[in-house]
């Protein structure tokens, strides 16, 4: 299945995981810049609230849906996706690709000392993987330029953001194109994940779509409040896009 899918006013691409590894590979073996951005129920709702945040995602080359709860939507909707492309999991099919492609990588986010604990763990992981530069996540607008300047010398082709939204899909939007990598991919918070600094939620919990909550269970006073309120308006926002879209009897009436 590939294709688009217009949800919540907005455009994702239907696309799975292995289809999305596939165009990944294929622009950086071509030379050609590829954007990636992923959406969950969260960042759906924030989009509608801040119109930087929503040209910044809707601008990527790919928006694939993160949360198991988007594709749960698309097919209430009828505007079906095929699967979760989650972007941690696109993240270490992309790396373990990059070692035997010979495709320098470049890991921006995060703090130091937990950067430094996730390249300890991925030189042992995919012993094959270049990096060609890192830096932590914590600096000021006024260093975006320069940054940008220093993944462009490294060489990297492949540009991983561990840091939150809406701050990488915005520096993406105004500085992507000067870090001359071939593709670009937002993912969050794995970086704490990937250096053992937090859990993420077994499969089972994937699979019944409340890895949100067992991220909630870890830091339940900083995340809490933000995935409660969010995923209520998300089930608010489906429940009047359904509403809309299903016509009512007297409508159904008059065609006939």
């Amino acid at each position: 299945m590939s294709g688009r899918q217009t949800l919540f006013g907005f455009t994702l691409d239907a696309l799975t995981m292995d289809e999305t590894v596939r165009r990944c590979l294929e622009a950086a073996r071509g030379g050609r810049r590829l954007e990636v951005g992923v959406v969950n129920a969260a960042k759906l709702v924030n989009m509608r609230r801040d119109p930087r945040l929503a040209a910044a995602v809707t601008g990527c080359d790919l928006v694939l849906a993160d949360g198991q709860s988007v594709v749960w939507a698309s097919r209430l909707l009828r505007r079906p996706l095929p699967e979760r492309v989650a972007g941690i999991d696109l993240f270490l099919r992309l790396l373990e690709a990059a070692g035997p492609e010979r495709m320098p990588v470049y890991l921006l986010g995060a703090r130091q000392d937990v950067l430094e604990e996730m390249l300890r763990r991925l030189a042992v992981r995919f012993p094959d993987l270049e990096v060609a530069g890192s830096r932590n996540g914590y600096f000021d607008d006024s260093e975006q330029e320069k940054i940008a300047e220093d993944i462009r010398t490294s060489g990297a082709q492949l540009l991983f953001l561990g840091m939150t939204s809406p701050k990488k899909e915005i520096f993406t939007a105004a500085h992507g194109k000067a870090t001359g990598v071939r593709v670009v991919h937002g993912v969050g918070g794995s970086f704490d994940i990937l250096a053992g600094i937090t859990r993420r939620a077994p499969r089972s919990w994937q699979r019944l779509g409340v890895e949100w909550l067992y991220r909630v269970l870890q830091e339940p006073r900083r995340l809490g409040k933000r995935y409660f309120t969010t995923n209520a308006a998300f089930v608010v926002m489906t429940a009047r896009e359904l509403i809309r879209r299903t016509p009512t009897a007297g409508s159904a009436d008059r065609r006939h």
